[in-house]
């Protein structure tokens, strides 16, 4: 029996989902193919209620997982998401943060198990395409989970065999600099912020981009359902045609193929539909 066309995504955290797969994800499930969003961790290192910071008195872990997961559910709704798995790891915090050495953090479970649950999933549905970041967490970010979300996909993917095609989001460096470029023009402050010359994906690595054009409406509402993370994401102070350039496509890193398809893409699928 020929397998139903399947994507599958995995990222580290509630709202992780939105900027680089949500249009993605959202334009598959329009097109009848089966999405499976795989979010590892609960975000317990999130803001609270109040903007209180992880570590701050008052912070809630429990509570700010429950508030995440719940946005998390009504992200996945604007996108059309067919299936969302939760690993339910804790989330490790930032790169140096205190919450790295906590022993149930995600970044801390032996790599065996986490890669094994994962591989599960993909037994389970098998998806001919799957997606995750890159050995840097995605394009040099570093966050501790998402390396290890990178890592649990390549070993599951390797276990199991399963997936034809797997790609690693990225983040173009020619796109960056536009999108700076697009701010300065709208007078918007930068705080001195310019992102340093290896930041993000080198052009010449990024074989896939995708025209999400028709669903940037729908990405910015997933955004926006992250409504107690909303201080942090970057994007929803955006004028509209900035929001626009960063949310019209998305670009990937194909690194494994199984397929005939050619080596510059605009559809993750190209090689396996009939």
């Amino acid at each position: 029996m020929e397998r139903q066309l399947t994507l599958m995504v995995v990222h580290a955290h509630p709202d992780d989902e939105c900027l680089s797969t949500g249009g993605v994800l959202a334009r598959y499930s329009d097109e009848g193919i089966r999405t499976v969003l795989v979010t590892c961790t609960n975000g317990e290192q999130g803001d609270g209620e109040g903007g209180v910071k992880p570590g701050d008195p008052g912070h809630d872990d429990a509570a700010v997982a429950r508030q995440r997961l719940g946005e998390l559910r009504e992200s996945v709704a604007h996108l059309g998401v067919e299936h969302l798995e939760l690993l339910g790891y804790r989330d490790s915090g930032m790169q140096g943060w205190a919450a790295n050495s906590h022993p149930e953090a995600f970044a801390n479970v032996p790599l065996e198990a986490s890669a094994g649950r994962l591989a599960e999933l993909m037994e389970r549905y098998r998806p001919q395409v799957v997606v995750t970041y890159d050995e840097t967490g995605g394009g040099g970010y570093g966050h501790p989970d998402h390396v290890r979300a990178h890592q649990i996909t390549m070993a599951a993917a390797e276990r199991t065999g399963i997936p034809d095609k797997l790609y690693h989001t990225a983040i173009p460096r020619a796109a960056i600099k536009r999108m700076f470029e697009l701010m300065r023009a709208h007078g918007i402050d930068l705080g001195g912020e310019v992102p340093s010359d290896d930041f993000g994906t080198p052009d010449e690595k990024v074989t896939t981009i995708v025209d999400v054009s028709a669903y940037t409406e729908r990405k910015l509402k997933a955004l926006q359902a992250h409504e107690s993370q909303g201080e942090n994401i970057f994007f929803l102070r955006m004028p509209e045609e900035a929001q626009q350039q960063a949310f019209s496509h998305e670009a990937f890193e194909r690194v494994l193929c199984k397929v005939d398809a050619p080596a510059r893409e605009d559809d993750l699928f190209a090689g396996l539909r009939s």
